[in-house]
This record gives structure tokens, C-alpha cells and sequence, in this order.
């Protein structure tokens, strides 16, 4: 028994905590749906990251949360910028998914993860709030998705508010819980479609996007107003009018 657990200690915390039979005493850090949601309210500042595909995340995620795809190549790249020494959200489809992600951030020195008991099928079971917005995908060719792919998307008897949004982009992240909030208290009148300019850079090309974030209105498929940089919630609202 003794050489057992010295194996489970061998590699990490989590599989000691699965050896034992009980993940929740071992793992504090380990939350059901509802002690997540309280403890984002806890520590507004920390980054909330869904691990999830770019498709799952763009039928809805938690508010404020930021499409970070764990099996893209530029995961590692990208979670390396966070702060390590600071609480950080994660959360995938499952507990598997982000057991695996959790692991690696660890590895990685990230000091205190919160993990969402369940994965996003469980805080959906709870009923607890979620953000649902079109999130423009990549098309199969280089340059991601064309002007004329793009000119569809503005086909809505809606309001649309694009969003040309990158995640190491800070700006678009401090910008993106203002944009959520709209999308969720405005969904009658507003669509909001969200652009990953990474993935989409000769549609960037063909509109002029030259920086992020880029903020486009339109209506009735006419382009409204342009603003690039950071903006106030305010100055959105007053263009959706």
C-alpha cells in the first residue's frame, strides 16, 4: 500500500486525490457549478478560460469567459501570458477535458486553477446563466472566411454589432463583459457576431480592420459606425439606438 500512494504522489496532485476515492477533499479547488459562480463573483479581476472547442463555445459559455481551445496549437502560447501567480477560471465540456488542461497548467507554475465540477454540462443542469452569440468560424481556405461569407452573416431583421476580437488582445478582453452584457440584455434587438481576426485575416484586409479591437454597427446590412480601440458600454449602447 505504502509503495502505492508514493506512485499516486509521483504524479501529482490529482491522481493522489483519484487514488483516495475522494477528489473534492483533496482538490479544493475543485468547484460544483454553484460554488463557481460564486466564487467568479468572489474574484471579479481572474480571467475565466473555456477550454472547449471554438464551435461549443460559440453556441454559449459562461459570461466574461474567453475561447482559449485546449487542443489548438497555440494553446500553451496563449495561457503562458496569464499571470501565474494569480486565480485563474477553467472550464471544458467535461471533467476529463479539463482535468488534462489543469495537469498542464500546473506544470506550467499557474499557482491556484478553479476547475468547474462537471464541465459546462453540469453548470447548464444547474441552470446557471449563459452568453450565447455567432461566433464567425474559420472557412477552409487560407484567409479564413470572404467578404461575401461575411456579407451573409449581416443578413438579420436585427441590429448587428461585429466585433473583430483577438484573446491575447488585452483591450478586447477588458472590452468583452460590456459586449456579453449586451448581447444577453439586448438578444431581441441585437446580434452580435464575433470575429476572431486570427483566423480571418484577409475579411481584416477587405474591411480595414488595422487594429483590435474593431467595433462595427450595421442595419439593414449598411454599416452604421466604426470604432477601433477601447469603448465605453455607454457609447455601444448609444449606437444600437
Amino acid at each position: 500500500m505504502k509503495i502505492f500512494l508514493f506512485g499516486c504522489l509521483g504524479v501529482g496532485l490529482f491522481v493522489l486525490s483519484n487514488c483516495t476515492g475522494d477528489s473534492k477533499q483533496s482538490s479544493p479547488n475543485l468547484l460544483s457549478p454553484a460554488e463557481y459562480a460564486e466564487k467568479i463573483i468572489e474574484l471579479p479581476a481572474a480571467p475565466i478560460i473555456d477550454i472547449r472547442s471554438l464551435a461549443e463555445f460559440s453556441k454559449s459559455h459562461l459570461q466574461n469567459a474567453v475561447s482559449l481551445d485546449f487542443k489548438g496549437i497555440k494553446f500553451l502560447e496563449k495561457v503562458s501570458s496569464l499571470d501565474k501567480t494569480k486565480p485563474v477560471f477553467i472550464y471544458g465540456s467535461n471533467e476529463e477535458q479539463s482535468h488534462a488542461a489543469l495537469n498542464k497548467m500546473h506544470s506550467m507554475g499557474f499557482q491556484a486553477v478553479y476547475e468547474l465540477e462537471g464541465g459546462f454540462t453540469h453548470w447548464q443542469a444547474a441552470k446557471l446563466p449563459v452568453v450565447t452569440s455567432t461566433f464567425a468560424q474559420p472557412k477552409a481556405t487560407t484567409g479564413g472566411m470572404s467578404k461575401e461569407d461575411f456579407d451573409e452573416m449581416l443578413e438579420s431583421d436585427k441590429i448587428v454589432l461585429v466585433d473583430f476580437y483577438a484573446d491575447w488582445c488585452a483591450p478586447c478582453r477588458q472590452m468583452k463583459p460590456d459586449l456579453d452584457a449586451i448581447a444577453a440584455d439586448m438578444k431581441d434587438k441585437v446580434k452580435l457576431i464575433i470575429i476572431e481576426s486570427d483566423h480571418h485575416p484577409q475579411l481584416c484586409k477587405d474591411l480595414d480592420v488595422v487594429s483590435l479591437p474593431t467595433l462595427m454597427v450595421y442595419k439593414n446590412k449598411k454599416l452604421t459606425w466604426v470604432k477601433q480601440g477601447l469603448v465605453s458600454k455607454a457609447e455601444i449602447i448609444k449606437q444600437l439606438k
